[in-house]
């Protein structure tokens, strides 16, 4: 009987594993459409942006980036769509999404009359930050932007570039997961365009997600970002810098001449910009002996020749068919 009883026993089952749950990502936009009357913003944006990573958000004038970056923060509403930040809904809980995210707009936002520490105090304690925890950001955030020399200092009496590092400051100062940038580099001086390259860099090392929306094609290089093109109101590419030359650059040979540019010189793939032409060219040195070759008289006007490898700026106006300009677009 006893050995029935042994043979009846239910096999022990093995332990139960743990699975650690994937984390949401920082940023998660799906099918963003916004419009202003007849006007088409943004047509179906999608961009998810991991924790720790910057995205580099480029685009011209009227592309759509300050409406995005606007919808995200939660200052416009989508007409459809949905924007989660850290998994919150931010149509279904704006106050708890809006605690996960720094917001640094074009525009400077500082209050004049209060000196730099009372500026960050104050915008603190709306971030519920307070006693030990504020003061000790403020004396963080201050070293990393240069303006622990500066904290007694009126915002009025601040130069341009001071202002725009303080404004930084206050979109950082309570650790958010998610880190919009809109043109924070815009009118500010070499110093302080180095020490908010610096902190962004750091913001994402920290494990902050970082969305960076800049016409300064040298920024994205230097802060190693990933991209997102963005061009009438639809992300039209996105990825690793590298990834998107490789994909889309192209090289380009560049002759400028002293006045129009000759016959000769506008094969296939030229561009006539005035007295210069642009050629597309997968192979720029062939190209050059082509060309230079077919002058003939017209050689004598020749004033410079360029070689023009691959770059972001080229892999824009691939896919765009336009040059990215320093305009500016105004604030939604």
């Amino acid at each position: 009987m006893a050995q029935l009883r042994r043979q009846a026993r239910v096999p022990s089952q093995p332990p139960a594993t743990t699975t650690t749950p994937t984390p949401p990502p920082a940023l998660d936009v799906r099918g963003v459409r916004k419009s202003y009357g007849a006007t088409v913003a943004l047509d179906g944006v999608d961009l998810v942006v991991e924790p720790g990573t910057i995205v580099g958000l480029l685009g011209r004038n009227g592309a759509g980036k300050t409406s995005l970056v606007s919808v995200v923060a939660g200052l416009l509403r989508p007409d459809a769509g949905r924007v989660l930040v850290d998994g919150v809904d931010i149509a279904h809980e704006p106050r708890r999404a809006r605690a996960l995210i720094g917001l640094a707009p074009q525009d400077t936002g500082v209050y004049l009359p209060l000196s730099v520490r009372d500026n960050l105090r104050f915008f603190g304690g709306l971030s519920d930050l307070h006693g030990r925890e504020r003061a000790t950001r403020i004396e963080e955030v201050g070293a990393a932007l240069m303006l622990d020399e500066l904290m007694d200092r009126r915002a009025r009496d601040l130069s341009g570039g001071e202002r725009r590092r303080l404004h930084t400051a206050i979109a950082v100062l309570h650790r958010p997961r998610l880190v919009l940038l809109d043109e924070p580099t815009t009118g500010a001086d070499v110093q302080t365009r180095r020490e908010l390259l610096r902190l962004v860099t750091n913001l994402s090392r920290e494990g902050s997600a970082v969305v960076y929306s800049t016409h300064y094609l040298q920024e994205i290089e230097e802060l190693g970002a990933g991209v997102a093109l963005i061009d009438h109101g639809r992300i039209v590419a996105r990825g690793a810098l590298d990834e998107l030359i490789r994909q889309y650059g192209s090289s380009a040979l560049e002759l400028s001449f002293t006045g129009a540019v000759p016959p000769a010189a506008n094969v296939a793939g030229s561009r006539v910009t005035g007295t210069t032409v642009r050629i597309a060219t997968d192979d720029p040195a062939a190209t050059a002996a082509l060309v230079l070759g077919g002058l003939g008289a017209g050689a004598s006007s020749l004033c410079s020749m360029e070689i023009v490898r691959p770059t972001l700026e080229s892999v824009f106006t691939t896919l765009t068919g336009q040059r990215l300009s320093r305009e500016v677009e105004p604030a939604a």
